[in-house]
């Protein structure tokens, strides 16, 4: 079941890059950009949530702290990707998300939620362990 999850939330992982992509271009023409956010917001708690249940019970993240301790997982570059800085920048990402497509929703601000969005990329981007990223690279899809 752990490889299914893994698959689906990395085939997420796509949409989501897809869709903010797609939701910054509007902003940036001045379109209505609502159901992208829409799309934008869903595949990212979607993949939040699958994310979530990966961590905390899966082989890698928690399990690292709660085996090894705090100390050690933060002296270990792979340890620590998996455990703080993966699951935190993600957090954050989905956090600006979120209130990027409620500001939208509510008051129509595409300039405030364009800052949000493209800051959201930035920390997506940071905390995709592509690979080129050395000892934390996965491959683009799991399985290749």
């Amino acid at each position: 079941m752990e490889t299914g999850l893994l698959h689906l939330h990395n085939l997420l992982r796509w949409v989501v890059l897809i869709a903010i992509v797609v939701a910054i271009v509007q902003l940036l023409l001045k379109k209505d950009a609502l159901k992208a956010s829409k799309v934008l917001l869903i595949s990212a708690h979607s993949t939040l949530v699958l994310g979530l249940y990966q961590y905390f019970f899966g082989r890698v993240g928690f399990i690292f702290i709660k085996t090894m301790g705090m100390a050690e997982v933060m002296k270990d570059k792979l340890l620590r990707f998996w455990a703080v800085e993966h699951i935190f920048t993600m957090l954050i990402a989905i956090a600006l998300i979120t209130i990027g497509h409620i500001k939208y929703k509510k008051g129509g601000a595409p300039k405030t939620t364009l800052i949000l969005y493209i800051i959201a990329l930035i920390f997506i981007f940071a905390a995709i362990p592509w690979p080129f990223r050395g000892e934390i690279a996965r491959p683009l899809y799991p399985g290749g």
